[in-house]
């Protein structure tokens, strides 16, 4: 037998046990067709190495067969002995990190095409692990919308809405798969249950508020950790990647050629390098979800930075939040910068210019609502509002719709339930005036 055929086997063996019941072992042993001697020290390296991390790719494992020497020796003195019992045995099973995750076994590449509906050929063309979409011209054969907004700053943002079918599949994947796993409990953007107002209650009243953000969130977590994320869920390493392709994007070069002169070149080539890599588009309905749960181990590490600091941590997506008191201002310039190397160990930047330590006396406020003494909507923000829904009712709504808006009831509505779920007296107040609007079909 050669050395590559075994190596390749025990990989797929090592693969499909759990690190903590033998399996490891009990699978090598039914692989080789005997209870080698070996075998055990062999299994034990590979839990110490791998098993208290995401299950580790195929390669991975057999870099890790070809560099053992306990391996090496093995087979140097028994290779004419080593054999394959049965190699057609050979697929992975699902291995889930907790067994409480209630997600759909899908255990090989067959199976997903068919929990996703698709036949081989679209499961590849959806998932697109070649990156053809990147290099396609024509809109027809792209699985994205996309449309390139300009921040005052001069900052840019790209939002990649993905076209119906691809959609479907995502929102599939989110319901059965993604939304079965719970979020870090100091996370509040897109979980069910949690909102803005609870992301901001805990540093309500508190002496000092430090707000941070997190620089390009969602195209910074890459292709390589959405894979690894149904990795950690069980999936084998084949299904893992197909379903991280169908939750990723990589922007075609010509989405930039239209972005306007008022934007500095550098800007336009950072933007497009960045977005050039698999990433998580901002617009699929997968990517809250993901980026969520690529980021627990950063929620782990700042909760606890937080709690050491004796100060409260929340997060509501690239928005975070920590506050304290007297002790916790004495630190907070220099917790900040603690917070900012975390960050960079873990992947991620802190933009600095919209960093705030907010202390007694200032206006304190978190996405959009002032903290200082109770949650409420920032008086300017209230004020506008009003003024807005006072005009339509003056003259017109469609004479008050300067930016065109397709559907700018819905947009007033959702405006106006921000602030009633803020602060339902206000909202009452804003709703009477909103009433009184007449709309024209």
């Amino acid at each position: 037998m050669r050395h590559s055929t075994l190596v390749d086997a025990l990989a797929r063996s090592l693969l499909e046990g759990e690190a903590t019941n033998g399996l490891i072992l009990s699978r090598c042993w039914r692989t080789l067709g005997r209870r080698w001697n070996w075998v055990r020290p062999l299994a034990r390296r590979y839990q110490e190495k791998f098993g208290a991390g995401t299950r580790p790719r195929h390669r991975e494992v057999v870099l890790f067969l070809r560099n053992d020497a306990g391996f090496e020796r093995a087979w140097s003195k028994h290779s004419a002995e080593l054999v394959i019992a049965d190699p057609l045995k050979l697929s992975q099973k699902m291995q889930p990190a907790r067994d409480t995750w209630d997600v759909p076994p899908i255990e090989s590449t067959a199976d997903l095409a068919r929990w996703l509906g698709l036949d081989p050929g679209e499961l590849r063309w959806f998932a697109d692990l070649k990156g053809l979409g990147y290099k396609h011209l024509t809109e027809a054969l792209r699985h994205y919308h996309y449309r390139v907004l300009v921040k005052r700053s001069g900052s840019i943002r790209l939002i990649e809405a993905p076209k119906s079918r691809l959609k479907d599949l995502q929102l599939q994947i989110l319901r059965w798969v993604l939304e079965k796993i719970p979020a870090h409990p100091a996370v509040h953007g897109f979980v069910t249950g949690r909102s803005i107002r609870s992301f901001v209650g805990p540093h309500v009243g508190r002496r000092v508020v430090l707000r941070m953000d997190v620089q390009e969130f969602f195209p910074t977590i890459g292709g390589v950790r959405i894979q690894n994320v149904f990795r950690t869920l069980g999936y084998p390493e084949a299904v893992a990647d197909l379903l991280g392709g169908i939750c990723s994007n990589a922007t075609p070069r010509e989405v930039w050629n239209d972005i306007g002169p008022r934007v500095p070149t550098e800007a336009v080539g950072a933007a497009r390098a960045l977005y050039s890599r698999p990433h998580l588009p901002q617009g699929a309905p997968t990517s809250p979800a993901l980026a969520n749960f690529c980021f627990y181990r950063l929620d782990c590490r700042l909760s606890a930075l937080a709690k050491s600091a004796g100060a409260a941590y929340t997060r509501y997506a690239d928005d975070l939040a920590f506050s304290g008191d007297e002790e916790f201002e004495k630190r907070a310039e220099r917790f900040r910068t603690h917070v900012a190397a975390v960050l960079l160990e873990e992947g991620f930047r802190v933009q600095h210019r919209k960093t705030r330590v907010m202390k007694p006396g200032v206006r304190q406020h978190l996405a959009g609502l002032v903290v200082n003494e109770k949650a409420n909507v920032a008086r300017r923000d209230f004020d506008r509002l009003k003024a807005l829904l006072t005009n339509c009712v003056r003259h017109g709504a469609e004479s008050q719709n300067r930016e065109r808006r397709p559907h700018f009831r819905e947009h007033l509505e959702g405006r106006l339930g921000f602030v009633e779920m803020v602060n339902p007296e206000k909202g009452r107040r804003l709703r009477a005036i909103f009433e009184r609007i007449s709309w024209t079909e």
